[in-house]
């Protein structure tokens, strides 16, 4: 294959993840009818890149969001993980679309106070457990009412019969704790210090580096103008209509998550494969639950049989616009090689439409803007094989996962371009994905067929004779014509900005979460 064929198809990946991430409130938040129901163990969104920051270049950083829009004040009991399911971030190194490397954090919530009854105070003759998860004085005091605390293993092979081993901390410990949610300035006045505590060095076995690991909530970092967007898109989203605007964004600064993060040394991931590692989340629940009429703390129900996957996530917004609601529980509960099953979604997506219904006339239009190659061939290549020179692996087995490229060299943070791959820093989404990158300014200009108009990545493809910031550097990637997309070149935008200069430049990257009062 050509050097220009053979990266041309990177292009095709984008257009295709990035469609999923359109019209949507947020990158997997209450994404299907069942998930709303347990929301400790909805996925949120799954970020895996090449450590950026200075001097951890060899090592990937894996970070798994938990339980969405998390209000800062919303205590008493803020937002604990499920101490009944366990949470995984998989890796398939070898192209099978099934797990050759599973990390699993298991989570358990212990009462403080005497002999684990809690925090008590004696109120006249009586000693009595107080009501709240932490209370401090604002002098560095801090009285824990409740703790979390998760062992992380490794499982290699089969998530749930493969060979397991314990992650370990210093001196062989295997329990690492979980800083307290942000309750306010009061209670906690330097959040930022306390949580960098509970970052953990560790050894994962198999590795010849530690790595390290961090458990807790972090920021909303997945910018998107939600209440326009769920309202039937209720804005013409286009660069001049829409401002560029913090007040936009319905999630950054103003929702946390919980996110569970893990930077592990590259050697330990690739395996035996071509160096691109494909990934995906889950959270499992046991089969069965029985109430307890008379619950106690930690005890509220009786929980037993196998494990039930209840949520999934890869590359961002799948299940919200691609999949449609008869089968969001079924993939949701999917593994990665059944994915074949639902590939007239793919094929015959019907977001563009969506897309065309409500925006035809609003941009002076008179025919179908939708782009009109059908079947999308190129969105099955994108979601569910990869492609060769970027993130195919060795072996091909159709499977929708986030693949990372890791013989690319991490962009410094401030040179990264929060467009990713089309803003010509191929280290960025969809080749992975960071935290700066903003993926819905990306799909709303990709979804509608930017990729079938010249883009601006001849010196980056290795084209011959393309120069950087001329004329010469626009190519046309050959995945569609520019009259099959007759609004891709449309500079679409949801008005909600993000990069990476608004995250941290170091591990665990996203930022320290909101507090509940102060500032």
């Amino acid at each position: 294959m050509s050097i220009f064929m053979r990266n041309a198809t990177k292009g095709l990946m984008i257009s295709a993840l990035a469609l999923s991430a359109t019209n949507t409130g947020a990158s997997s938040h209450r994404e299907a009818p069942d998930i709303t129901k347990s929301p400790k163990v909805d996925a949120t969104d799954f970020y895996m890149f090449r450590s950026y920051q200075p001097g951890r270049e060899g090592y990937v950083t894996l970070i798994a969001n938990y339980q969405p829009l998390q209000a800062p004040y919303g205590g008493p009991n803020y937002f604990t993980m499920d101490a009944d399911a366990i949470y995984e971030i998989h890796i398939d190194n070898d192209g099978d679309a099934i797990e050759d490397i599973t990390f699993q954090f298991d989570f358990e919530n212990t009462l403080g106070g005497e002999n684990g009854a809690g925090v008590a105070l004696q109120i006249g003759d009586e000693s009595v457990a107080i009501p709240l998860r932490a209370a401090g004085d604002g002098n560095q005091t801090l009285f824990i009412n409740e703790t979390e605390n998760y062992q992380l293993t490794m499982v290699t092979g089969d998530r749930r019969t493969g060979e397991s081993a314990s992650v370990t901390g210093a001196n062989g410990v295997t329990n690492f704790t979980k800083p307290i949610d942000n309750i306010g300035t009061k209670t906690i006045p330097d959040y930022d210090d306390y949580a960098n505590d509970f970052i953990y060095t560790v050894d994962i076995p198999g590795c010849d580096a530690p790595g390290r690991v961090f458990a807790g909530q972090r920021a909303e970092a997945f910018a998107v103008n939600l209440g326009e967007i769920f309202d039937s898109v209720n804005t013409v989203p286009l660069e001049g209509s829409i401002e560029q605007s913090r007040d936009n964004d319905d999630l950054v600064g103003k929702f946390n998550v919980t996110s569970l993060a893990l930077e592990v040394p590259i050697d330990c991931l690739v395996g035996d494969g071509n160096g691109v590692i494909g990934g995906w989340t889950t959270a499992s629940l046991p089969q069965a639950e029985i109430e307890d009429p008379s619950p106690t703390y930690g005890a509220a129900s009786v929980f037993g049989g196998a494990w039930v996957q209840q949520s999934r996530l890869s590359a961002p917004l799948v299940n919200e616009v691609v999949i449609g609601l008869p089968d969001k529980d079924l993939f949701n509960a999917a593994e990665p090689t059944q994915d074949s099953a639902l590939a007239t979604y793919v094929t015959n997506p019907t977001l563009p439409a969506l897309v065309d219904i409500l925006f035809r006339t609003a941009l002076g239009e008179t025919d179908n803007i939708a782009p009109s190659n059908l079947p999308r061939t190129d969105l099955v290549t994108a979601f569910l094989t990869g492609f060769p020179g970027l993130n195919q692996q060795a072996t091909v087995t159709p499977s929708e996962m986030m693949r990372l490229n890791t013989a690319v060299a991490p962009t410094p943070r401030a040179n990264q371009s929060n467009f990713g791959v089309v803003g010509e820093d191929l280290a960025g989404f969809p080749n992975g994905r960071r935290p700066g990158d903003d993926t819905v300014d990306i799909a709303l200009r990709v979804v509608m067929g930017a990729l079938c108009h010249p883009v601006p990545l001849g010196a980056e493809l290795g084209v011959e004779g393309a120069e950087e910031d001329t004329e010469s550097d626009l190519i046309n990637l050959g995945l569609c014509a520019p009259e099959d997309a007759p609004v891709g070149n449309a500079a679409f935008t949801d008005g909600a900005p993000i990069s990476a200069l608004d995250v941290m430049g170091r591990f665990p990257y996203l930022n320290a979460p909101l507090p509940g009062a102060g500032s």
